[in-house]
């Protein structure tokens, strides 16, 4: 799904507040007794968010979210936006209020903007690359259980493209559909049988795994892309000759900083790589006392 990044947290916000409340219980548990037993719920402080490594920073508008949630009276002046490109030693952001408060939603904001961080510098990296081709460059479901979200819009921030949210937004029907059925005809068959009898609009993406398989999907008009699984570029090409752009094509499987520029030449509308959220390095991040 194309969103904007500035549209995402609109569109998600509420997945994204459950997420935080579920890591500040992890975290918290009854109470930040370090924290509490250092300082009282009267003292106010400042604190910066400082890069330590150059990145393309994102989290900036997910820590304003952990801190308005736990402490609506944190103020949060910010010096860097989501998406830009940061040198090591810029302040993002100063935050100002209670001690208590910052110290509470500190890891939080770390953590997230940390992981986001460096999902976006990945992206950011991997998209330039193929920056003179047509091809964009998409996320999968291959993200940390209970933080797709925030990994996603890191995703979006870096300027890639999210791929379906979860299994509910739209169907893929893969290797092992197809398996269980039998063949690719008796899959798709069943597939649209469901989709009427349900009255569901959703878009389907069919995974093939040989030019054979694609050959069978162009009698399903009613397909919305086909996903050309683990083949080489030459393949790749003989594959796009065959489907004559009747469907928008994905390639997919075994794709890596070395070899995804040859595979975006080649003509596919599309690239999914679950590295982008599975084998993104964090970015070194701190959140430093200001006096």
């Amino acid at each position: 799904m194309r969103t904007m990044p500035d549209q995402f947290l609109t569109t998600y916000r509420e997945p994204l507040i459950k997420l935080i409340e579920s890591a500040l219980e992890e975290d918290l548990g009854k109470g930040d007794h370090s924290g509490n037993a250092c300082l009282t719920s009267k003292e106010t402080h400042r604190a910066k968010l400082l890069v330590k490594e150059d990145c393309v920073i994102a989290g900036v508008a997910m820590a304003h979210l952990i801190f308005q949630h736990y402490d609506s009276n944190l103020q949060v002046t910010n010096h860097i936006s989501d998406g830009e490109e940061v040198r090591a030693g810029v302040v993002i952001f100063e935050v100002e209020g209670s001690s208590q408060s910052l110290l509470a939603t500190e890891r939080l904001v770390l953590n997230c903007m940390q992981r986001m961080s460096g999902i976006a510098t990945l992206t950011r990296r991997l998209r330039t690359k193929i920056s003179h081709t047509q091809c964009q460059l998409l996320d999968t479901r291959k993200t940390t259980p209970n933080f797709r979200h925030a990994e996603k819009w890191a995703v979006n921030i870096g300027g890639g493209i999210n791929h379906r949210m979860g299994l509910y937004d739209e169907l893929m029907i893969k290797d092992n559909h197809i398996d269980y059925n039998g063949s690719m005809v008796e899959t798709l068959k069943k597939v649209r049988t469901y989709l009427d009898q349900k009255n569901l609009m959703l878009p389907v993406i069919v995974e093939t795994r040989s030019l054979e398989e694609l050959q069978t999907c162009l009698q399903f008009p009613w397909i919305h892309r086909i996903l050309l699984d683990n083949m080489r570029p030459n393949t790749l090409r003989e594959a796009l000759t065959i489907n004559a752009h009747q469907f928008p094509t994905e390639a997919s499987g075994n794709i890596t900083e070395d070899n995804i520029v040859a595979i975006a030449e080649t003509g596919v509308d599309f690239i999914s790589m679950g590295a982008l959220t599975h084998s993104a390095r964090n970015i070194d991040l701190s959140l430093k006392a200001t006096h």
